[in-house]
């Protein structure tokens, strides 16, 4: 890690023309995948947790939501994404999720993962922080043309639906629940021993886009 963070400035040549990766540029790419971790870690052990100890465990899933919330939105607030209006729609959905789960979780009397199971309206509000999470996917699967992802971005809005409209058999819901925890900590794992510097991007392509709304 140390290493990474001495490494001399990269130039590179973009779209638009050259651009160079700094310390700075890698320290955001660190937060960012620190964030996912702790997300991914958060999620596995909750639904580990869920699958072997049953009811006696949904107290300690909400703790492990937040943790899970918290770093989504780290990762959230240092992802790399050419386009502007997605990445704040994506923190809006962060958001949205986050506020919803603080107010379930306040007035709720029953532990909040059993409370959204058994009322499945609440995950119009909270679940914005998993289609903010499926925003993730789509990116990196776009960018970085990974299998996991491709899998995820698909899985994750069809088992939340399919619990809305109340069509998915239980079975069902816990092989796609597997599938996301799997799915999601291979993902975590691999971004962790990515080069750095692809996940910053082309910033040449920033700067262009960012002199276009300038001059606009």
């Amino acid at each position: 890690m140390i290493a990474i963070l001495d490494k001399e400035p990269t130039t590179y040549e973009g779209q638009f023309g050259k651009f160079t990766i700094d310390k700075s540029d890698r320290v955001g790419v660190i937060i960012y995948r620190g964030g996912l971790i702790l997300a991914a870690l958060s999620f596995a052990i909750a639904a580990n947790l869920i699958v072997s100890q049953g009811e006696s465990a949904l107290p300690l899933v909400t703790p492990l939501f937040a943790l899970f919330s918290l770093g989504l939105g780290i990762s959230l607030l240092t992802i790399h994404i050419y386009m502007v209006a997605l990445h704040r729609v994506l923190q809006a959905f962060w958001a949205i999720g986050s506020i919803s789960a603080i107010a379930i979780g306040l007035q709720a009397n029953e532990p909040l993962v059993l409370y959204v199971y058994n009322h499945p309206l609440t995950l119009f509000g909270i679940g914005f922080t998993f289609a903010a999470l499926t925003g993730i996917y789509f990116k990196e699967a776009f960018c970085f043309n990974r299998l996991e992802t491709k899998v995820l971005t698909p899985v994750v809005p069809f088992l939340l639906l399919g619990h809305i409209s109340g069509l998915l058999p239980f079975g069902m819901e816990q092989v796609l629940l597997a599938i996301w925890t799997i799915g999601f900590t291979i993902f975590a794992g691999r971004k962790m021993v990515q080069e750095i510097d692809p996940d910053i991007g082309d910033k040449s392509v920033f700067d262009y886009l960012e002199q276009q709304k300038v001059s606009s």
